[in-house]
């Protein structure tokens, strides 16, 4: 079958800015979906998507795994590309802002080409004052960072991308692809985008308001069957999922699963279960603008009286209250890598 290309007949051109140390994933991620969806079968040809590398100095860019991409241009006539993207790297206040980077996004937002922030890219969008008084996505990992750092900016990191017309902005990882397909479909056509992730071994591009995975790691369990548990709970943050059909899930019985629960965490599966709900919803208000009804039902409880007795049962206050105190200078940020469970 032979896939039409963009009904205009113009490539999507789109140009590179690899910051010093830029996170690899998301630009391979990002060009390889334009790669594949440049030409039929997996030949390579930049016929319908072109794309141009470019640092400061047009000398090649290292990633922060060390991994360097050859060769790259100095920055070109922005008017020449669809879209720029800029692609951040390691965030470390001591590294000095590329001005040259910053001044060539500027001229390219005065020319009317839009801008695509990717992974903390964003923060170079911001060092360049281009996202006054708009919204940008970020990582969960990086949230806390911008907030510090930029305190005017409105992040949000319960997306994996934002597209703001002129900007666009992107959590990164992954995300890369899906923003990429999103491009990809809007210029060539949704045949040309499904071609790319398909040989990505993508099922389908995620939409850019699906949320991202969010940071309920533990320290190291020994026991596979409560890994396992735990695993299958994760995946359930926003129902209360049966006891029964946990221990179905992970091929047990309820009674044999609560013993090792408690043999292992000092709790039992449903405690547990609930505590990493809480927890879920600790971590959205912190993080998230959405309403405390919102996160209540996104933690799977009934309703918000349910949410807020069980949330002050856990955390001493009411989730009005901790929302108060993660505005507040100098709060405590909240641990994405560790769930406490208090003695019973």
């Amino acid at each position: 079958m032979t896939l039409n290309p963009s009904p205009h007949g113009e490539p999507l051109s789109v140009g590179f800015v690899l910051l010093h140390r830029f996170t690899l994933l998301p630009f391979a991620a990002f060009v390889d979906c334009l790669r594949l969806a440049a030409d039929e079968g997996d030949r390579s040809r930049p016929l319908h998507c072109h794309w141009t590398f470019m640092t400061s100095t047009g000398q090649e860019a290292v990633s922060s795994c060390g991994a360097a991409i050859s060769p790259c241009l100095s920055f070109r006539e922005p008017a020449q590309f669809d879209y720029i993207v800029v692609i951040g790297g390691v965030q470390d206040e001591r590294d000095r802002a590329d001005t040259t980077a910053l001044a060539y996004l500027r001229q390219a937002a005065s020319a009317g080409v839009p801008l695509v922030g990717l992974c903390t890219g964003v923060f170079a969008l911001i060092q360049a004052g281009l996202m006054t008084g708009r919204r940008c996505c970020v990582s969960w990992y990086h949230h806390r960072d911008m907030v510090q750092r930029f305190p005017a900016i409105e992040p949000v990191a319960d997306r994996l991308f934002i597209d703001d017309g002129d900007r666009l902005t992107c959590a990164g990882g992954a995300a890369a692809a899906d923003l990429a397909a999103y491009l990809v479909e809007r210029h060539l056509g949704k045949s040309w985008a499904m071609k790319s992730l398909n040989i990505m071994l993508l099922d389908e591009a995620r939409a850019g308001t699906h949320p991202q995975p969010q940071p309920v790691v533990f320290g190291k369990v020994e026991d596979r069957l409560v890994r396992h548990a735990i695993t299958v709970l994760e995946q359930h943050l926003g129902e209360a999922i049966a006891m029964e059909a946990l221990a179905e899930r992970v091929g047990t019985s309820r009674r044999h699963l609560e013993r090792r629960f408690r043999e292992t965490l000092g709790v039992g599966p449903q405690r547990f279960a609930r505590e990493l709900r809480l927890r879920y919803g600790l971590w959205l208000l912190h993080y998230t603008g959405k309403s405390i009804t919102e996160i209540g039902e996104r933690c799977g409880f009934a309703d918000t009286a349910h949410f807020s007795r069980h949330f002050r049962t856990t955390f001493g206050v009411t989730p009005s209250e901790m929302r108060k105190r993660a505005g507040s200078p100098g709060s405590d940020p909240v641990d994405p890598f560790f769930l406490h469970i208090r003695d019973a």
